[in-house]
């Protein structure tokens, strides 16, 4: 079994098409079982978040899983999926390992070294596992990952320079209103984790009076009530629009809250000389109608236009140090995988040869049936010791080999030479422990540091 990763970011796609890929809730389940259901992808964790969208899958081919997969990323994009080639990423074995670990270390960010990713990828993976679509493979990789991520976050200072999307999208909008938000009234639209987020960084800036409102209005007087702020309807939003200098927009609507309608008779009641109405819309599909952007006295902050204007990232030091974590945990997770791989076939051989020794003891009691009991018993610790003596070298070199770089050739010969047949795993059934305190699926504190990843190209050379 592979390890495949297909997706599409702010690197490599525009909002409007990361907005067609973009998979909501309502719909997790039932995409998770879509590529589960097709002939090459055995198992699939889907993250899909304001800055991408990805697949991570557990597949039986390169090619077949790769087409399974743009199978359903174009069905979820309304479109061909020859349409989507230009703005998908593909990651193979150790580079999809490399990456998972990259991203869950926040060094693949928008604003890199931002935690929020991390929370991310742990409610993607429970979703998998709860849509049974997370197996043995991915349930590996995705502790892994929080893991590595956790550890990143912990061992250097890469949380100081690195700041969450909220935050950095504050410090622009800051720009357009002298530098500084605070005693600046604002507008929070969603009572979600991006909005509680919005209204913790704005309150922390100072920014106030504060403002709430979400379709389900009993979240926003929670969050509201949590921050001293002030829990407003929907229904009122084109008024409270004209009182506000800056909007955080954070929903889970599939249309555009903040039309450029609503937002042409807020800028009615508005006082032009506060200064520009600054929008940020970090929801994904977008909150701000195209075109709002086009209206005089109006700022648009959106995710196309952050990664444009994002450019610096945190110290070389800091960056470098993470970069160093994630190559030696990949290399200890790819030395790993290799050993997990081997042991079923190891598992398999002297299954055989205990059928072997069984058949031949049994045959020995039908041709001599004058031997004793004790006599047997001799013969039969006799046998059981020769063979486990002969199996006991090369099994144990095959464990050592099987940890090098292409090492799982070594456990296919043995299948192929005895004719061994080896049992798949079966999915987890049991939402797996991935708090702190949770110990590591394998030893990962006793194998060497690496320079860097093991890369195993995809066959044809193909990335």
């Amino acid at each position: 079994m592979k390890l495949l990763v297909v997706g599409a970011s702010y690197r490599t796609a525009p909002v409007a098409t990361l907005e067609q890929l973009a998979v909501g809730p309502a719909d997790l389940t039932r995409t998770l079982d879509r590529l589960v259901a097709q002939p090459y992808v055995t198992e699939a964790v889907l993250v899909s978040t304001c800055n991408r969208v990805e697949v991570y899958a557990a597949v039986s081919g390169f090619h077949g899983g790769l087409g399974d997969i743009c199978t359903v990323l174009g069905e979820q994009a309304g479109c061909p999926p020859a349409a989507l080639a230009n703005h998908l990423y593909v990651h193979f074995d150790a580079a999809a390992v490399d990456h998972v670990f990259r991203v869950a270390a926040g060094l693949d960010s928008m604003v890199v070294g931002e935690a929020q990713i991390l929370g991310q990828l742990r409610d993607a993976y429970h979703s998998a596992t709860g849509a049974d679509t997370a197996g043995r493979l991915l349930h590996e990789l995705m502790q892994q990952a929080l893991r590595v991520g956790k550890r990143a976050h912990a061992e250097t200072g890469i949380d100081r320079a690195g700041q969450s999307v909220v935050t950095a999208a504050l410090d622009l909008a800051a720009g357009h209103l002298d530098g500084d938000l605070a005693g600046r009234p604002a507008l929070v639209v969603g009572a979600g984790a991006m909005g509680s987020l919005g209204v913790a960084s704005l309150s922390r800036l100072g920014a106030g009076p504060i403002a709430v409102t979400n379709r389900g209005a009993d979240r926003a007087v929670r969050l509201a009530e949590a921050y001293g702020a002030r829990a407003t309807p929907m229904a009122e939003l084109t008024t409270v629009l004209s009182t506000v200098d800056i909007v955080v927009a954070a929903t889970a609507a599939t249309e555009p809250v903040l039309t450029r309608e609503v937002v042409t008779r807020a800028l009615a009641g508005r006082d032009p000389g506060r200064g520009p109405l600054v929008l940020l819309d970090l929801a994904m599909p977008r909150d701000v109608a195209v075109g709002v952007a086009e209206l005089p006295g109006v700022e648009v902050i959106d995710i196309d236009r952050m990664a444009t204007l994002l450019a610096e990232g945190p110290a070389a030091t800091d960056a470098a140090a993470v970069e160093r974590i994630v190559a030696g945990e990949v290399e200890a997770f790819l030395t790993w995988l290799r050993g997990a791989d081997v042991a079923p076939t190891v598992a398999a051989l002297r299954g055989r040869a205990e059928d072997v020794v069984g058949a031949e003891l049994r045959r020995l009691a039908q041709r001599r049936p004058d031997l004793t009991d004790d006599q047997r018993a001799e013969v039969a610790r006799t046998v059981h010791r020769v063979v486990q003596r002969l199996l006991h070298q090369p099994t144990v070199r095959v464990r050592q080999l099987a940890a090098e770089p292409g090492g799982d050739q070594y456990a296919a010969l043995l299948r192929e030479l005895f004719d061994l047949q080896v049992p798949q795993t079966s999915p987890v059934d049991t939402v797996p422990d991935i708090s702190d305190d949770a110990q590591p699926p394998f030893g990962l504190a006793d194998l060497p540091p690496s320079a860097g990843p093991a890369d195993v190209p995809p066959p044809g050379g193909e990335r």
